[in-house]
């Protein structure tokens, strides 16, 4: 019997048509360009136009679906349920069910670039853990209350969780940070399966029947980041410790939109966005889109984008994108 300890972990992104596809071809190139020795699988989640998506177009294109699978990429069918054109960041919770069971695995969200050798990181013999690069988006509690401890430990209680043993007791009471709250960019755990299915369902139960503390609290987008952190408590993880400290540094970027990684991130970051993508069957599709084509390959990210914040950038991403719109360097 193998030991799962020792598998490499697959990796799991959900691309469809339009810019998830861009972004995922870009992701697929940077692994393989940063991360050669990295031996799990890329699995590509595909949401079918069936269930929640009925309707829509969300099916990659030959050309996409070629160029990943040239990258070593695994494209995987499946039909969303639950979520889908309704809230499509649900689509991260269902496309677990695409992985094998009792294998480590780690999400990301397609608008990641690899930037390290990931094949160095202990995927096997850590608990469940998500990204930390995040800010406080999540709750906003009202004037008068509920305040976040009482909102956070509604969602302990409905699940029968320890709530205090999850806290940050470094932080102070009621400051956002005391209590476990992760960017769903990044999540990782040892089995798809069990994850997967109790993301689910707390997820629709959240959803379907949120606490009375959460009455004036918004779900859209926040229902998967609400969710995540009840999820990995549950299965004995927490805030990731030292050994994973390079998926929110060195190892990977989470940049958003593109327009958004020219303005903010190191000068290394692009370099290596560039190399990976230099190559000429990466080039012929990903010119195809207005972002890649005009900010990389026609160099104005570097030329028109870069200089805009050359005297430091400001405070919040907020401001840096009002900054790109007003100079028509952004693409929703």
């Amino acid at each position: 019997m193998t030991d799962s300890n020792l598998l490499p972990p697959n990796m799991l992104i959900v691309a469809q048509a339009g810019r998830l596809e861009f972004e995922a071809i870009i992701l697929a190139a940077s692994l393989r360009h940063a991360a050669p020795g990295f031996a799990g699988r890329l699995i590509v989640a595909e949401p079918q136009p069936d269930g929640a998506w009925a309707g829509h177009d969300t099916l990659l294109s030959a050309d996409t679906r070629s160029l990943l699978e040239s990258l070593g990429a695994r494209i995987v069918p499946f039909v969303a349920r639950h979520f889908g054109a309704a809230y499509p960041h649900g689509n991260k919770i269902e496309a677990l069910s695409v992985l094998p069971a009792d294998q480590p695995f780690i999400f990301f969200d397609t608008d990641t670039l690899i930037t390290g050798p990931l094949d160095r990181l202990p995927f096997g013999t850590v608990p469940p853990a998500a990204s930390m690069r995040r800010t406080g988006t999540w709750p906003e509690p009202p004037p008068y209350g509920p305040g976040h401890r009482a909102i956070w430990r509604s969602l302990y209680d409905r699940f029968g969780l320890d709530f205090a043993s999850s806290l940050d007791l470094t932080q102070p009471d009621e400051h956002w940070e005391r209590y476990l709250y992760f960017n769903a960019g990044w999540f990782l755990g040892p089995d798809p399966a069990v994850f997967g299915q109790r993301f689910l369902d707390w997820a629709l139960s959240v959803r379907d029947d949120p606490p009375d503390e959460l009455a004036c609290q918004s779900l859209d987008p926040w229902l998967d980041q609400v969710v995540l952190p009840l999820v990995i408590h549950s299965l004995g993880g927490g805030r990731p410790g030292p050994a994973l400290s390079g998926l929110d540094g060195d190892m990977t970027c989470h940049y958003r939109k593109l327009p958004l990684l020219y303005a903010r991130e190191p000068g290394r970051v692009l370099d290596m966005l560039e190399s990976a993508v230099a190559p000429n069957r990466i080039k012929k599709r990903l010119r195809e889109w207005e972002p890649a084509r005009k900010l990389i390959y026609q160099g104005k990210g570097r030329d028109k984008v870069r200089p805009l914040f050359a005297d430091g950038l400001p405070s919040g991403e907020k401001r840096i994108r009002q900054v790109l719109k007003a100079n028509g360097w952004w693409w929703g």
